[in-house]
Protein backbone atom coordinates (compact mmCIF):
# COMPACT_ATOMS: atom_id res chain seq x y z
CA UNK A 1 0.00 0.00 0.00
CA UNK A 2 1.25 3.83 -1.07
CA UNK A 3 1.66 6.13 1.80
CA UNK A 4 -1.22 7.74 3.28
CA UNK A 5 -2.61 11.02 0.92
CA UNK A 6 -5.08 13.85 1.46
CA UNK A 7 -7.35 13.18 -1.65
CA UNK A 8 -10.77 15.27 -2.62
CA UNK A 9 -13.26 12.70 -3.41
CA UNK A 10 -13.33 13.58 -6.99
CA UNK A 11 -9.42 13.32 -7.14
CA UNK A 12 -10.21 9.56 -5.19
CA UNK A 13 -12.47 8.34 -7.72
CA UNK A 14 -9.73 9.12 -10.41
CA UNK A 15 -7.51 7.02 -8.16
CA UNK A 16 -10.08 4.45 -7.66
CA UNK A 17 -10.71 4.13 -11.30
CA UNK A 18 -6.98 3.71 -11.74
CA UNK A 19 -6.73 0.82 -9.44
CA UNK A 20 -9.37 -0.92 -10.63
CA UNK A 21 -8.00 -0.80 -13.96
CA UNK A 22 -10.09 1.61 -15.54
CA UNK A 23 -8.57 1.63 -19.49
CA UNK A 24 -10.95 4.39 -20.59
CA UNK A 25 -12.58 7.81 -19.07
CA UNK A 26 -14.69 10.72 -20.66
CA UNK A 27 -17.18 13.04 -19.15
CA UNK A 28 -18.77 16.52 -20.23
CA UNK A 29 -17.33 19.52 -17.19
CA UNK A 30 -19.51 20.19 -15.13
CA UNK A 31 -19.55 21.52 -11.30
CA UNK A 32 -19.24 19.68 -8.70
CA UNK A 33 -17.90 16.55 -11.18
CA UNK A 34 -15.09 17.99 -13.10
CA UNK A 35 -12.17 17.19 -11.02
CA UNK A 36 -12.52 13.64 -11.82
CA UNK A 37 -11.61 13.43 -15.60
CA UNK A 38 -9.29 16.50 -14.90
CA UNK A 39 -7.18 14.15 -12.34
CA UNK A 40 -7.55 11.25 -14.35
CA UNK A 41 -5.94 13.54 -17.30
CA UNK A 42 -3.39 14.99 -15.32
CA UNK A 43 -2.38 12.02 -13.31
CA UNK A 44 -2.87 8.84 -14.78
CA UNK A 45 -2.07 8.56 -18.18
CA UNK A 46 -2.51 5.18 -19.03
CA UNK A 47 -6.19 6.18 -19.26
CA UNK A 48 -7.47 6.91 -22.41
CA UNK A 49 -9.04 10.33 -21.31
CA UNK A 50 -10.85 12.77 -22.80
CA UNK A 51 -13.51 15.49 -23.08
CA UNK A 52 -17.15 15.13 -25.04
CA UNK A 53 -19.17 17.24 -26.19
CA UNK A 54 -21.99 16.52 -23.65
CA UNK A 55 -23.13 13.95 -21.39
CA UNK A 56 -25.16 11.76 -23.57
CA UNK A 57 -22.35 12.05 -26.21
CA UNK A 58 -20.04 10.84 -23.01
CA UNK A 59 -22.06 7.86 -21.85
CA UNK A 60 -22.36 6.52 -25.52
CA UNK A 61 -18.37 6.88 -26.32
CA UNK A 62 -17.95 5.50 -22.90
CA UNK A 63 -20.29 2.71 -23.58
CA UNK A 64 -18.63 1.66 -27.02
CA UNK A 65 -15.08 1.79 -25.08
CA UNK A 66 -16.87 -0.69 -22.12
CA UNK A 67 -18.28 -2.80 -25.02
CA UNK A 68 -15.01 -3.16 -26.27
CA UNK A 69 -13.67 -4.63 -23.53
CA UNK A 70 -12.64 -1.56 -21.35
CA UNK A 71 -13.62 -1.08 -17.64
CA UNK A 72 -14.81 2.75 -18.31
CA UNK A 73 -15.61 5.41 -16.06
CA UNK A 74 -18.07 7.94 -16.71
CA UNK A 75 -18.31 11.55 -14.76
CA UNK A 76 -20.91 14.57 -14.98
CA UNK A 77 -22.83 16.85 -13.30
CA UNK A 78 -26.48 16.08 -11.65
CA UNK A 79 -28.34 17.71 -14.54
CA UNK A 80 -26.02 16.48 -17.07
CA UNK A 81 -27.60 12.93 -16.08
CA UNK A 82 -31.22 14.46 -17.69
CA UNK A 83 -29.01 15.05 -20.80
CA UNK A 84 -27.54 11.23 -20.89
CA UNK A 85 -31.36 9.59 -19.46
CA UNK A 86 -31.75 8.70 -23.31
CA UNK A 87 -28.97 5.94 -23.00
CA UNK A 88 -28.37 5.52 -19.41
CA UNK A 89 -32.23 3.95 -19.04
CA UNK A 90 -31.59 1.09 -22.14
CA UNK A 91 -27.64 0.56 -21.10
CA UNK A 92 -29.42 -1.01 -17.86
CA UNK A 93 -30.97 -4.03 -20.53
CA UNK A 94 -27.56 -4.40 -22.64
CA UNK A 95 -25.76 -4.42 -19.62
CA UNK A 96 -21.48 -4.23 -20.11
CA UNK A 97 -18.31 -6.21 -20.94
CA UNK A 98 -15.83 -4.38 -19.42
CA UNK A 99 -16.88 -2.88 -16.12
CA UNK A 100 -19.06 0.71 -16.16
CA UNK A 101 -19.24 3.12 -13.60
CA UNK A 102 -21.14 5.67 -14.22
CA UNK A 103 -20.99 9.23 -11.52
CA UNK A 104 -23.25 11.54 -10.96
CA UNK A 105 -22.20 14.33 -8.85
CA UNK A 106 -25.32 16.32 -6.96
CA UNK A 107 -25.65 19.31 -5.35
CA UNK A 108 -27.97 19.60 -2.65
CA UNK A 109 -27.99 23.34 -1.93
CA UNK A 110 -27.78 24.22 -5.69
CA UNK A 111 -24.09 26.45 -6.06
CA UNK A 112 -23.93 26.24 -9.58
CA UNK A 113 -27.27 24.68 -11.09
CA UNK A 114 -30.36 25.27 -12.79
CA UNK A 115 -32.24 22.88 -10.16
CA UNK A 116 -31.64 20.84 -7.35
CA UNK A 117 -32.74 17.48 -8.28
CA UNK A 118 -32.11 13.99 -6.60
CA UNK A 119 -30.79 11.60 -8.57
CA UNK A 120 -30.95 8.55 -6.32
CA UNK A 121 -34.49 8.91 -8.16
CA UNK A 122 -32.15 7.54 -11.22
CA UNK A 123 -31.12 4.67 -9.64
CA UNK A 124 -34.31 3.22 -8.81
CA UNK A 125 -36.28 4.78 -12.28
CA UNK A 126 -33.60 2.71 -14.61
CA UNK A 127 -33.23 -0.39 -11.81
CA UNK A 128 -29.37 0.45 -12.14
CA UNK A 129 -27.39 -0.26 -9.36
CA UNK A 130 -26.21 2.75 -6.86
CA UNK A 131 -23.32 2.93 -4.32
CA UNK A 132 -23.07 6.63 -2.16
CA UNK A 133 -19.63 7.00 -0.20
CA UNK A 134 -19.78 9.33 2.75
CA UNK A 135 -15.89 10.59 2.16
CA UNK A 136 -12.61 10.33 -0.04
CA UNK A 137 -11.39 7.07 0.79
CA UNK A 138 -14.87 5.31 0.33
CA UNK A 139 -15.05 7.16 -2.96
CA UNK A 140 -12.04 5.50 -3.92
CA UNK A 141 -13.55 1.97 -2.57
CA UNK A 142 -17.22 2.04 -4.09
CA UNK A 143 -15.12 3.31 -7.58
CA UNK A 144 -13.24 0.22 -7.15
CA UNK A 145 -15.96 -2.41 -5.97
CA UNK A 146 -18.66 -0.30 -9.02
CA UNK A 147 -16.19 -1.71 -11.12
CA UNK A 148 -15.62 -5.46 -9.92
CA UNK A 149 -20.03 -5.05 -9.03
CA UNK A 150 -20.72 -4.03 -12.82
CA UNK A 151 -19.05 -6.68 -14.12
CA UNK A 152 -20.55 -9.42 -11.86
CA UNK A 153 -24.14 -8.65 -12.45
CA UNK A 154 -23.83 -7.18 -16.08
CA UNK A 155 -25.12 -4.13 -14.98
CA UNK A 156 -24.20 -0.38 -15.36
CA UNK A 157 -23.50 1.29 -11.79
CA UNK A 158 -24.22 4.43 -10.58
CA UNK A 159 -21.43 6.13 -7.79
CA UNK A 160 -23.66 8.86 -6.71
CA UNK A 161 -21.52 11.54 -5.37
CA UNK A 162 -23.00 15.45 -3.64
CA UNK A 163 -21.00 18.54 -3.20
CA UNK A 164 -18.84 18.00 -0.30
CA UNK A 165 -17.86 14.73 -0.73
CA UNK A 166 -16.28 15.93 -4.20
CA UNK A 167 -14.67 19.01 -2.93
CA UNK A 168 -14.10 17.93 0.48
CA UNK A 169 -10.35 16.16 1.28
CA UNK A 170 -9.59 13.41 3.51
CA UNK A 171 -6.75 11.34 4.38
CA UNK A 172 -6.81 8.36 1.76
CA UNK A 173 -4.94 5.27 1.55
CA UNK A 174 -4.22 4.20 -2.12
CA UNK A 175 -4.09 1.05 -3.51
CA UNK A 176 -1.55 -0.93 -6.35
CA UNK A 177 -3.56 -0.79 -9.47
CA UNK A 178 -5.20 -3.93 -11.21
CA UNK A 179 -4.40 -5.65 -14.50
CA UNK A 180 -6.37 -3.42 -16.91
CA UNK A 181 -7.07 -6.51 -19.02
CA UNK A 182 -8.99 -6.19 -22.08
CA UNK A 183 -12.10 -8.66 -21.83
CA UNK A 184 -12.70 -10.08 -25.41
CA UNK A 185 -16.06 -8.78 -27.56
CA UNK A 186 -18.43 -11.51 -28.69
CA UNK A 187 -21.54 -10.36 -30.62
CA UNK A 188 -24.71 -10.75 -29.42
CA UNK A 189 -27.30 -8.39 -31.48
CA UNK A 190 -30.23 -10.40 -29.52
CA UNK A 191 -28.81 -8.82 -26.21
CA UNK A 192 -27.31 -4.97 -27.55
CA UNK A 193 -29.89 -4.36 -30.38
CA UNK A 194 -32.81 -2.75 -28.26
CA UNK A 195 -35.52 -3.48 -31.27
CA UNK A 196 -38.92 -3.74 -29.30
CA UNK A 197 -38.94 -7.49 -29.52
CA UNK A 198 -35.29 -8.03 -28.28
CA UNK A 199 -36.13 -4.96 -25.46
CA UNK A 200 -38.98 -7.32 -24.36
CA UNK A 201 -37.14 -10.58 -23.90
CA UNK A 202 -34.25 -8.11 -21.92
CA UNK A 203 -36.79 -6.93 -19.32
CA UNK A 204 -37.32 -9.71 -17.21
CA UNK A 205 -33.59 -10.56 -17.59
CA UNK A 206 -33.05 -6.75 -15.68
CA UNK A 207 -35.83 -8.10 -12.99
CA UNK A 208 -33.95 -10.71 -12.03
CA UNK A 209 -30.65 -9.48 -12.09
CA UNK A 210 -32.13 -6.66 -9.50
CA UNK A 211 -33.45 -9.45 -7.50
CA UNK A 212 -29.73 -10.95 -7.50
CA UNK A 213 -28.63 -7.06 -6.43
CA UNK A 214 -31.13 -7.12 -3.47
CA UNK A 215 -29.22 -10.73 -2.24
CA UNK A 216 -25.77 -8.70 -2.89
CA UNK A 217 -26.38 -5.65 -1.07
CA UNK A 218 -27.76 -7.49 2.36
CA UNK A 219 -24.56 -9.11 2.24
CA UNK A 220 -22.56 -6.12 1.10
CA UNK A 221 -19.68 -4.58 3.62
CA UNK A 222 -20.82 -0.87 2.00
CA UNK A 223 -24.21 -1.42 4.17
CA UNK A 224 -22.69 -1.49 7.76
CA UNK A 225 -24.48 -0.95 11.21
CA UNK A 226 -23.00 0.45 14.22
CA UNK A 227 -25.28 -0.46 17.75
CA UNK A 228 -25.15 1.79 20.49
CA UNK A 229 -28.11 3.00 22.10
CA UNK A 230 -31.28 0.88 21.05
CA UNK A 231 -33.70 4.38 21.76
CA UNK A 232 -32.84 5.45 18.34
CA UNK A 233 -31.74 3.77 15.10
CA UNK A 234 -30.60 6.05 12.52
CA UNK A 235 -30.52 5.17 8.53
CA UNK A 236 -28.37 7.17 6.56
CA UNK A 237 -26.29 7.62 3.62
CA UNK A 238 -23.54 9.45 1.86
CA UNK A 239 -22.27 12.96 3.75
CA UNK A 240 -25.58 12.49 5.47
CA UNK A 241 -23.78 10.05 7.50
CA UNK A 242 -20.81 12.07 8.91
CA UNK A 243 -23.45 14.57 10.10
CA UNK A 244 -26.14 12.10 11.69
CA UNK A 245 -22.43 10.86 13.51
CA UNK A 246 -21.41 14.18 14.60
CA UNK A 247 -25.37 15.23 15.91
CA UNK A 248 -25.92 11.91 17.38
CA UNK A 249 -22.73 9.86 18.77
CA UNK A 250 -24.66 8.39 21.31
CA UNK A 251 -27.34 5.80 18.42
CA UNK A 252 -27.42 3.19 16.52
CA UNK A 253 -26.90 3.89 12.77
CA UNK A 254 -27.10 1.47 9.62
CA UNK A 255 -24.95 3.22 7.08
CA UNK A 256 -26.29 2.53 3.56
CA UNK A 257 -23.77 2.56 0.73
CA UNK A 258 -24.84 0.39 -1.16
CA UNK A 259 -28.01 2.33 -1.17
CA UNK A 260 -30.15 0.72 -4.17
CA UNK A 261 -31.45 -1.93 -4.07
CA UNK A 262 -32.07 -1.57 -0.81
CA UNK A 263 -30.82 -4.86 1.62
CA UNK A 264 -34.47 -4.78 3.00
CA UNK A 265 -34.27 -7.91 5.74
CA UNK A 266 -31.22 -5.88 6.79
CA UNK A 267 -33.33 -2.27 7.42
CA UNK A 268 -36.10 -4.81 8.90
CA UNK A 269 -34.03 -6.89 11.26
CA UNK A 270 -32.69 -3.15 12.13
CA UNK A 271 -35.61 -1.80 13.38
CA UNK A 272 -36.98 -4.36 15.01
CA UNK A 273 -33.66 -3.44 17.63
CA UNK A 274 -34.79 0.06 18.09
CA UNK A 275 -37.64 2.02 19.90
CA UNK A 276 -37.71 4.92 16.39
CA UNK A 277 -36.21 5.22 13.72
CA UNK A 278 -34.62 8.70 11.75
CA UNK A 279 -34.31 8.75 8.72
CA UNK A 280 -31.12 11.41 7.92
CA UNK A 281 -31.33 12.17 4.26
CA UNK A 282 -30.81 15.37 1.94
CA UNK A 283 -33.13 16.40 -0.53
CA UNK A 284 -35.98 13.47 -1.17
CA UNK A 285 -37.07 11.61 0.92
CA UNK A 286 -35.01 8.64 -1.08
CA UNK A 287 -34.52 6.08 1.76
CA UNK A 288 -37.90 7.16 3.63
CA UNK A 289 -40.44 6.26 1.38
CA UNK A 290 -38.93 2.64 0.95
CA UNK A 291 -38.56 1.86 4.72
CA UNK A 292 -41.71 3.38 5.37
CA UNK A 293 -43.11 0.90 2.94
CA UNK A 294 -41.05 -2.31 4.54
CA UNK A 295 -41.58 -1.43 7.88
CA UNK A 296 -45.01 0.44 8.72
CA UNK A 297 -45.38 -0.58 12.19
CA UNK A 298 -41.97 1.83 12.78
CA UNK A 299 -41.75 4.78 14.41
CA UNK A 300 -40.28 6.64 11.65
CA UNK A 301 -38.92 10.76 11.65
CA UNK A 302 -37.68 11.75 8.58
CA UNK A 303 -39.03 14.43 6.41
CA UNK A 304 -41.85 15.45 8.84
CA UNK A 305 -38.29 17.08 10.66
CA UNK A 306 -36.14 17.40 8.02
CA UNK A 307 -35.68 20.18 5.14
CA UNK A 308 -36.60 18.77 1.26
CA UNK A 309 -33.96 21.77 0.48
CA UNK A 310 -30.96 22.92 0.95
CA UNK A 311 -27.76 21.22 2.68
CA UNK A 312 -28.06 19.45 5.49
CA UNK A 313 -25.53 20.12 8.81
CA UNK A 314 -25.20 18.21 12.15
CA UNK A 315 -26.80 21.89 13.53
CA UNK A 316 -29.53 21.47 11.14
CA UNK A 317 -30.06 17.98 12.25
CA UNK A 318 -29.98 18.39 16.04
CA UNK A 319 -32.54 21.30 15.69
CA UNK A 320 -34.92 19.13 13.55
CA UNK A 321 -35.30 16.37 15.95
CA UNK A 322 -34.30 18.03 19.20
CA UNK A 323 -34.70 22.07 19.12
CA UNK A 324 -33.00 24.60 19.38
CA UNK A 325 -29.35 23.81 21.04
CA UNK A 326 -27.98 27.19 21.94
CA UNK A 327 -25.09 27.33 19.41
CA UNK A 328 -24.32 30.54 17.93
CA UNK A 329 -24.29 31.31 13.86
CA UNK A 330 -20.80 30.82 12.67
CA UNK A 331 -18.99 33.63 10.57
CA UNK A 332 -20.16 32.53 7.38
CA UNK A 333 -23.71 32.39 8.58
CA UNK A 334 -22.77 36.36 9.45
CA UNK A 335 -21.15 36.86 6.20
CA UNK A 336 -22.88 39.90 3.79
CA UNK A 337 -23.59 38.09 0.65
CA UNK A 338 -22.88 39.93 -2.43
CA UNK A 339 -24.08 39.12 -6.08
CA UNK A 340 -21.31 37.39 -8.32
CA UNK A 341 -20.31 39.44 -11.17
CA UNK A 342 -18.18 39.20 -15.12
CA UNK A 343 -14.19 39.67 -14.28
CA UNK A 344 -12.94 42.70 -15.33
CA UNK A 345 -11.73 42.95 -18.70
CA UNK A 346 -14.66 40.03 -19.58
CA UNK A 347 -16.02 39.75 -23.39
CA UNK A 348 -19.47 39.28 -22.54
CA UNK A 349 -19.85 42.66 -20.83
CA UNK A 350 -19.60 44.10 -24.09
CA UNK A 351 -21.67 41.69 -25.69
CA UNK A 352 -24.77 41.85 -23.10
CA UNK A 353 -23.83 45.98 -23.26
CA UNK A 354 -25.44 45.34 -27.20
CA UNK A 355 -27.63 42.91 -27.07
CA UNK A 356 -29.76 44.87 -24.09
CA UNK A 357 -29.75 47.64 -26.55
CA UNK A 358 -31.27 46.40 -29.80
CA UNK A 359 -33.15 42.77 -28.30
CA UNK A 360 -36.35 43.42 -26.02
CA UNK A 361 -36.56 39.48 -25.03
CA UNK A 362 -33.25 37.19 -24.66
CA UNK A 363 -33.66 33.89 -24.41
CA UNK A 364 -30.42 32.71 -22.41
CA UNK A 365 -28.48 29.55 -21.57
CA UNK A 366 -26.01 27.70 -19.16
CA UNK A 367 -22.55 29.25 -18.86
CA UNK A 368 -21.06 32.55 -16.91
CA UNK A 369 -22.84 34.55 -19.01
CA UNK A 370 -25.84 33.70 -16.81
CA UNK A 371 -25.05 36.73 -14.87
CA UNK A 372 -25.99 38.97 -16.97
CA UNK A 373 -29.94 37.36 -16.00
CA UNK A 374 -28.96 38.99 -12.59
CA UNK A 375 -29.77 42.19 -11.25
CA UNK A 376 -28.61 44.95 -12.09
CA UNK A 377 -28.14 43.93 -15.85
CA UNK A 378 -31.25 41.99 -16.27
CA UNK A 379 -30.69 41.43 -19.86
CA UNK A 380 -31.60 37.59 -19.71
CA UNK A 381 -35.13 36.20 -19.66
CA UNK A 382 -34.62 32.91 -19.47
CA UNK A 383 -32.51 30.60 -18.18
CA UNK A 384 -33.71 27.04 -18.28
CA UNK A 385 -30.63 24.29 -19.75
CA UNK A 386 -27.91 23.15 -21.62
CA UNK A 387 -29.38 24.41 -25.50
CA UNK A 388 -32.95 26.05 -24.38
CA UNK A 389 -31.71 29.40 -25.55
CA UNK A 390 -31.76 28.56 -29.46
CA UNK A 391 -35.10 26.35 -29.06
CA UNK A 392 -36.83 29.46 -27.15
CA UNK A 393 -36.15 32.06 -29.18
CA UNK A 394 -36.99 30.34 -32.38
CA UNK A 395 -40.72 29.30 -30.59
CA UNK A 396 -41.32 33.03 -29.03
CA UNK A 397 -40.16 34.30 -32.88
CA UNK A 398 -43.17 31.74 -34.53
CA UNK A 399 -45.53 33.40 -32.49
CA UNK A 400 -44.54 36.65 -31.98
CA UNK A 401 -42.48 37.33 -35.37
CA UNK A 402 -42.18 41.12 -35.00
CA UNK A 403 -40.73 41.01 -31.23
CA UNK A 404 -37.41 41.56 -31.15
CA UNK A 405 -36.06 37.96 -29.62
CA UNK A 406 -32.52 36.92 -29.28
CA UNK A 407 -31.43 34.01 -27.92
CA UNK A 408 -27.99 33.95 -26.48
CA UNK A 409 -25.34 30.88 -25.60
CA UNK A 410 -21.93 29.89 -25.14
CA UNK A 411 -19.71 28.36 -27.75
CA UNK A 412 -19.34 25.18 -25.50
CA UNK A 413 -23.11 25.13 -24.56
CA UNK A 414 -23.85 25.63 -28.53
CA UNK A 415 -21.73 22.75 -29.08
CA UNK A 416 -23.01 20.14 -26.61
CA UNK A 417 -26.73 20.78 -27.52
CA UNK A 418 -27.22 24.27 -29.28
CA UNK A 419 -26.41 22.86 -32.76
CA UNK A 420 -29.52 20.60 -32.83
CA UNK A 421 -31.56 23.72 -32.24
CA UNK A 422 -29.84 26.01 -35.07
CA UNK A 423 -31.00 23.08 -37.11
CA UNK A 424 -34.10 23.09 -36.24
CA UNK A 425 -34.14 27.30 -36.97
CA UNK A 426 -33.00 26.29 -40.72
CA UNK A 427 -35.10 23.39 -41.30
CA UNK A 428 -38.35 25.13 -40.30
CA UNK A 429 -37.61 28.42 -42.08
CA UNK A 430 -37.31 30.45 -39.13
CA UNK A 431 -36.41 34.05 -38.75
CA UNK A 432 -34.58 33.88 -35.01
CA UNK A 433 -31.59 35.64 -34.08
CA UNK A 434 -28.79 33.94 -32.01
CA UNK A 435 -25.62 35.41 -30.67
CA UNK A 436 -22.77 32.44 -30.04
CA UNK A 437 -20.30 34.01 -27.32
CA UNK A 438 -17.02 32.33 -28.38
CA UNK A 439 -14.51 32.73 -25.99
CA UNK A 440 -12.56 29.96 -27.09
CA UNK A 441 -13.25 27.47 -23.77
CA UNK A 442 -15.65 26.16 -21.21
CA UNK A 443 -14.69 29.08 -18.84
CA UNK A 444 -17.21 28.46 -16.40
CA UNK A 445 -15.79 24.79 -15.20
CA UNK A 446 -12.20 26.23 -16.00
CA UNK A 447 -11.01 26.23 -19.56
CA UNK A 448 -11.41 22.57 -20.57
CA UNK A 449 -10.95 22.27 -24.17
CA UNK A 450 -14.57 22.25 -26.35
CA UNK A 451 -14.81 21.26 -30.47
CA UNK A 452 -14.11 25.08 -31.00
CA UNK A 453 -10.84 25.01 -29.09
CA UNK A 454 -7.40 25.36 -30.44
CA UNK A 455 -6.32 21.83 -29.03
CA UNK A 456 -8.27 18.72 -27.22
CA UNK A 457 -7.97 17.15 -23.92
CA UNK A 458 -4.36 15.23 -25.53
CA UNK A 459 -3.09 18.95 -26.91
CA UNK A 460 -3.37 17.69 -30.22
CA UNK A 461 -4.11 20.60 -32.51
CA UNK A 462 -7.88 21.02 -33.65
CA UNK A 463 -10.54 23.83 -33.39
CA UNK A 464 -14.18 23.63 -35.35
CA UNK A 465 -14.29 26.66 -37.61
CA UNK A 466 -17.48 27.82 -35.98
CA UNK A 467 -18.68 30.51 -38.72
CA UNK A 468 -18.09 27.83 -41.19
CA UNK A 469 -20.20 25.29 -39.33
CA UNK A 470 -23.12 28.10 -39.27
CA UNK A 471 -22.70 28.98 -43.07
CA UNK A 472 -23.01 24.99 -43.49
CA UNK A 473 -26.51 24.79 -42.43
CA UNK A 474 -27.32 27.89 -44.69
CA UNK A 475 -28.29 30.39 -42.29
CA UNK A 476 -26.86 34.01 -42.53
CA UNK A 477 -23.59 34.17 -40.18
CA UNK A 478 -21.22 37.61 -38.90
CA UNK A 479 -18.75 37.71 -36.05
CA UNK A 480 -18.26 40.49 -34.12
CA UNK A 481 -16.31 42.22 -31.84
CA UNK A 482 -17.44 42.58 -28.37
CA UNK A 483 -14.99 45.05 -27.28
CA UNK A 484 -15.12 47.26 -29.94
CA UNK A 485 -18.85 48.52 -29.35
CA UNK A 486 -19.25 51.31 -32.00
CA UNK A 487 -19.02 48.91 -35.20
CA UNK A 488 -20.17 45.93 -33.64
CA UNK A 489 -23.60 48.05 -33.00
CA UNK A 490 -23.93 49.02 -36.33
CA UNK A 491 -23.88 45.24 -37.42
CA UNK A 492 -25.67 44.43 -34.75
CA UNK A 493 -28.31 46.44 -35.62
CA UNK A 494 -28.72 45.76 -39.20
CA UNK A 495 -28.90 41.96 -38.19
CA UNK A 496 -31.87 42.96 -35.72
CA UNK A 497 -33.97 44.50 -38.19
CA UNK A 498 -33.30 41.73 -40.95
CA UNK A 499 -36.71 39.28 -41.62
CA UNK A 500 -34.63 36.05 -42.06
CA UNK A 501 -32.61 33.36 -39.50
CA UNK A 502 -29.37 34.93 -38.11
CA UNK A 503 -25.98 34.18 -35.81
CA UNK A 504 -23.65 36.53 -34.67
CA UNK A 505 -20.70 35.10 -33.10
CA UNK A 506 -18.89 37.50 -30.99
CA UNK A 507 -15.56 36.51 -30.62
CA UNK A 508 -12.72 37.20 -27.81
CA UNK A 509 -11.27 35.12 -25.65
CA UNK A 510 -11.85 34.50 -22.59
CA UNK A 511 -9.81 37.12 -19.99
CA UNK A 512 -8.60 34.41 -17.59
CA UNK A 513 -7.01 31.91 -20.40
CA UNK A 514 -3.34 32.09 -19.67
CA UNK A 515 -2.14 33.71 -23.02
CA UNK A 516 -4.68 36.22 -23.03
CA UNK A 517 -3.72 36.45 -18.53
CA UNK A 518 -0.07 36.95 -19.82
CA UNK A 519 -0.33 39.32 -22.26
CA UNK A 520 -2.63 42.35 -19.98
CA UNK A 521 -3.10 45.47 -21.44
CA UNK A 522 -2.56 48.64 -19.80
CA UNK A 523 -5.23 49.71 -17.08
CA UNK A 524 -7.04 53.09 -17.85
CA UNK A 525 -8.03 56.01 -15.95
CA UNK A 526 -10.51 58.77 -15.60
CA UNK A 527 -9.73 62.41 -15.83
CA UNK A 528 -11.52 63.42 -13.14
CA UNK A 529 -11.46 67.23 -14.23
CA UNK A 530 -13.18 66.25 -17.90
CA UNK A 531 -15.66 63.93 -16.06
CA UNK A 532 -18.91 65.30 -15.61
CA UNK A 533 -20.72 62.24 -13.54
CA UNK A 534 -22.71 60.88 -15.78
CA UNK A 535 -21.95 57.24 -14.60
CA UNK A 536 -22.47 55.79 -18.11
CA UNK A 537 -19.51 53.78 -17.24
CA UNK A 538 -21.01 52.25 -14.04
CA UNK A 539 -23.46 50.47 -16.36
CA UNK A 540 -20.85 48.40 -17.35
CA UNK A 541 -20.80 46.71 -14.51
CA UNK A 542 -16.83 46.05 -14.34
CA UNK A 543 -15.31 45.77 -10.37
CA UNK A 544 -12.54 48.09 -11.66
CA UNK A 545 -14.73 50.89 -11.75
CA UNK A 546 -15.74 52.22 -8.64
CA UNK A 547 -18.69 54.18 -7.71
CA UNK A 548 -17.01 57.25 -5.65
CA UNK A 549 -17.92 60.83 -5.62
CA UNK A 550 -17.03 60.97 -9.30
CA UNK A 551 -16.48 57.45 -10.92
CA UNK A 552 -13.07 56.24 -10.40
CA UNK A 553 -10.84 52.80 -12.20
CA UNK A 554 -9.23 50.60 -9.42
CA UNK A 555 -6.28 50.35 -12.06
CA UNK A 556 -4.66 46.91 -10.10
CA UNK A 557 -7.82 45.29 -11.35
CA UNK A 558 -7.95 46.98 -14.91
CA UNK A 559 -7.56 44.53 -17.64
CA UNK A 560 -7.61 47.30 -20.20
CA UNK A 561 -10.67 45.87 -22.81
CA UNK A 562 -11.36 49.70 -23.37
CA UNK A 563 -14.79 49.12 -23.13
CA UNK A 564 -15.67 52.20 -20.48
CA UNK A 565 -13.47 54.84 -22.89
CA UNK A 566 -16.35 53.98 -25.40
CA UNK A 567 -19.22 54.67 -23.39
CA UNK A 568 -18.17 57.97 -21.81
CA UNK A 569 -19.52 60.72 -23.98
CA UNK A 570 -16.73 63.27 -22.71
CA UNK A 571 -14.05 60.94 -23.71
CA UNK A 572 -12.59 61.37 -20.24
CA UNK A 573 -11.02 58.17 -20.12
CA UNK A 574 -8.20 56.79 -21.33
CA UNK A 575 -5.31 54.08 -21.64
CA UNK A 576 -2.53 54.98 -18.53
CA UNK A 577 0.20 54.86 -21.26
CA UNK A 578 -1.68 57.19 -23.49
CA UNK A 579 -1.71 59.89 -21.24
Amino acid sequence: MDEKKLLSGNEAVARGAYEAGCRFATSYPGTPSTEILETVLREYSGINAQWATNEKVALEVGYGACLAGARTLVTMKQVGLNVAADPFFTISYTGVNGGLVIVSADEPGVHSSQNEQDNRNYAKFAKIPMLEPSDSQEALEFTKYGFALSEEFDTPVLLRLTTRICHGHSVVYPGKMQDPTLKEYKKDWRKRAMVPANALARHPEVEKRLCNLKQASESSPLNDITWKSSDVGIITSGVAYFHALEAFPQYSILKLGFSYPLPEAKIKDFTSKVKQVYLIEENDPFLEEQVRALCPSVEIHGKDLLPVVGELTPETIRVAFKGKTGIKKGLAQDALRRLPVFCPGCPHRGSFYLTKKYARVITGDIGCYGLAALPPLECMDTIICMGASVGMAEGFSKVRPLEKVLGVIGDSTFYHSGVTGLLDIYFNSATSKLVILDNSTTAMTGHQPNPGSPVNSRGEPRGINLEALVGSIGINVKSLDPLSLKDSARELEQIMNSQSGAVVIFKSPCILLPEVAKNKKSPFRIDQAACVNCKACLKLLCPALEAAEKPLIREFMCAGCGLCAQVCPKSAISGVKAQ
